[in-house]
């Protein structure tokens, strides 16, 4: 268990610190999720392989015939399913072990923010979190790294003390000029870094 003063980390850190072709690819989807350091995506990573981890001895499990196996196996599909990281409808083990970083990524709060274009941007929808403009129900959030669940994904909206949540607020009105200019089909994109620290 451990002395609870020292805290453990969560996550694990790449075996090879320096290859060139993993360090591109954090930093992309560190631009495109707005992510503030590598350790909240080496986080990410760290709660996908647990779930694929789990899958793995799972499916091993079941080829033995085990009953616990399959109720264990209802119970990951049905917390994967709830998180919105599966979708709806008959998911298997297999459906786990093809998810993507990606895929846990899209559940952080302050993506979601982004998408359902309640921020301009997903900086600024984790700004605007940590700042505390957003509430999922009566609870305020303050959490960007929030895995959503897709049950809450509506009750998310801007907190009552937040001056966002006038309609009539100048930023509520050019986000959703800038919405309405969006393709209706078109994934949002995040902008270009504008350099600074």
């Amino acid at each position: 268990m451990g002395d609870p003063k020292f805290l453990r980390r969560t996550y694990e850190t790449p075996k090879h610190p320096w290859e060139a072709g993993r360090m591109e690819e954090e930093g992309k989807l560190l631009q495109k999720y707005g992510l503030k350091n590598k350790r909240e995506l080496w986080k990410a990573q760290s709660v996908l392989r647990g779930f694929r981890r789990q899958a793995r001895d799972l499916q091993a499990r079941l080829r033995a015939g085990s009953e616990q196996a399959r109720r264990e196996t209802d119970l990951l599909l049905g917390r994967l399913t709830r998180l919105g990281v599966l979708a709806p409808g008959a998911p298997t083990l297999d459906d786990v072990l093809a998810l993507t970083t990606e895929d846990v990524l899209k559940r952080r709060l302050e993506w979601v923010v982004f998408t359902r274009g309640l921020a301009p941007t997903v900086r600024g929808g984790r700004q605007w979190i940590v700042h505390g403009h957003f509430a999922i129900g009566d609870h305020r959030m303050t959490r960007p790294g929030y895995l959503v669940p897709s049950a809450e994904e509506t009750d998310l909206h801007y907190a009552p003390t937040s001056p966002y949540a006038d309609d009539d607020h100048a930023t509520r009105v050019a986000l959703r000029e800038r919405l309405a200019a969006r393709p209706a089909a078109a994934e949002p994109v995040p902008p270009a870094p504008t350099g600074g620290p």
